[in-house]
């Protein structure tokens, strides 16, 4: 069950897995294509590192009123690589603080548990940084660990997923199979 995962250690593995592509992207690919519809390199990374710098304020108990719109618009600034780096500290340590998995956390579908936030918050980087790899191409191997710890805190939510429209046509599966690839899958992606 993914209550049984250790999901601050995760979400900091994520983000330093996602890290390395980060730095791996040339500094001409920022504005190639991504596996997100409509979204180039450059605009992938952005959505990242303002997820980032939320979860680093919601999970310490703000609101979403109060962070307001400090947050929108370009969080990458000239150098998108220190960006993603000055975000990752923040996000990791939020939910690293004694009590942070239980603490609500007034997200937009929320409040939910610190736990639940941080397993998206998980989910949402290391999918990303796949989109990362792929857009700016590089590996797009993740690894095999986060591959089945991910899988772990999507199947329990496969409703919820298919609600928001990421399967597509709205079929839902009925449970995520093992691997990188049928992860993917559910989550929206193609991996070819």
């Amino acid at each position: 069950m993914a209550d049984e995962l250790d999901l601050p250690a995760l979400h900091g593995d994520a983000l330093a897995h996602t890290q390395r592509i980060v730095d791996g992207i040339a500094d001409d690919a920022w504005g190639l294509p991504t596996p997100c519809e409509d979204w180039d390199v450059r605009e992938v990374l952005n959505h990242v590192v303002a997820g980032n710098w939320w979860a680093a304020r919601l999970a310490a108990g703000e609101t979403i009123a109060e962070v307001g719109d400090e947050l929108d618009g370009d969080m990458l600034g000239d150098d998108p690589r220190a960006a993603y780096r000055a975000s990752v500290e923040p996000a990791a340590t939020v939910f690293e603080r004694p009590g942070a998995m239980d603490a609500p956390a007034a997200v937009s579908y929320g409040p939910v548990p610190g736990s639940v936030y941080a397993g998206h918050r998980f989910l949402d980087v290391l999918i990303h940084g796949w989109d990362l790899a792929v857009g700016s191409g590089q590996d797009t191997t993740l690894p095999p660990d986060l591959v089945e710890a991910c899988r772990r805190v999507v199947e329990p939510q496969l409703d919820m997923l298919a609600g928001s429209g990421m399967f597509g046509d709205g079929a839902r599966p009925d449970h995520v199979e093992p691997g990188q690839d049928a992860l993917l899958k559910v989550l929206g992606r193609s991996p070819a």
